[in-house]
């Protein structure tokens, strides 16, 4: 039996790469660009990945977008304020309803990540070309599969502890640092039917979504963050509201999808 490919929606901030020579450098294609032909490569046949920046109208996500993407990733920085709460907000129930979600690297303090959290997302930072290695402790994890321990990741930005952010459901991977610290680099969360994961490494100066470990860990992040089994639902007008009506009372109709049985 055929399976149908996984949907994947690529979504970048776009503002370094435009406005940064250093990172153009890097990243030509932006680091979405990088970040989907990682994917592409390593999931072949079994992936179907497009693109979409902050400077597109609804930010290249609109519902219709969204209805027809399986998992989201996601990076931004310097542009968080500029996301419209709207499609935050859509994005949210979207995941709640089954989409898959990978934050990436300084995407911990983006609108959707914080909102998904209920914390500050805030942690310890230091920018000095620093050497990362990023350590297995779910070696049978499935984001886990073939990737080596630790993975070697020579120029990259240290993100350290304390990261404030909820006990995750599973500790995929955990980084330490030439300087000592250490970082919970790898977060899977399950919000409502939605799977989500947070991957720390990937800074826009150094040419982290180009190391094929790294790129490794994305696509086998998508094939986890799928939704499996039961089709995916919205869930604020996919049933009938519980616990604030009393039995015999009339729902409110001010979106007359909710009167639907």
């Amino acid at each position: 039996m055929s399976t149908s490919p996984i949907r994947v929606t690529v979504w970048g901030e776009n503002v370094h790469e435009q406005r940064d020579a250093s990172v153009k450098e890097i990243y030509p294609d932006g680091m979405h660009g990088a970040i989907a032909a990682g994917i592409a490569k390593n999931l072949g046949e079994n992936v179907v990945v497009r693109t979409a920046t902050l400077q597109e109208p609804e930010h290249g996500l609109t519902e219709e977008v969204l209805a027809e993407t399986d998992v989201l990733t996601w990076w931004g920085h310097a542009a968080h304020g500029e996301v419209a709460d709207e499609v935050v907000d859509r994005v949210q129930e979207a995941v709640l309803g089954g989409m898959g979600l990978i934050v990436l690297h300084s995407g911990h303090f983006s609108k959707i990540f914080r909102k998904l959290m209920g914390t500050t997302c805030s942690l310890d930072w230091r920018s000095e070309n620093d050497r990362e290695m990023v350590w297995t402790v779910a070696p049978d994890h499935p984001i886990a599969v073939g990737v080596p321990n630790p993975i070697l990741i020579p120029a990259q930005e240290m993100y350290g502890e304390y990261f404030d952010i909820p006990q995750p459901d599973e500790l995929v991977f955990i980084s330490s640092f030439s300087g000592g610290e250490v970082f919970r680099s790898g977060c899977a969360y399950r919000r409502g039917r939605g799977r989500l994961f947070y991957f720390s490494p990937g800074d826009q100066e150094y040419p982290v979504y180009h190391h094929p470990d790294i790129q490794r860990v994305l696509s086998n992040a998508v094939g986890w963050a799928a939704p499996k089994g039961a089709e995916r639902i919205t869930p604020h007008v996919s049933r009938r509201p519980t616990g604030w009506y009393e039995s015999g009372q009339t729902l409110p109709t001010a979106d007359p999808r909710l009167a639907q049985s």
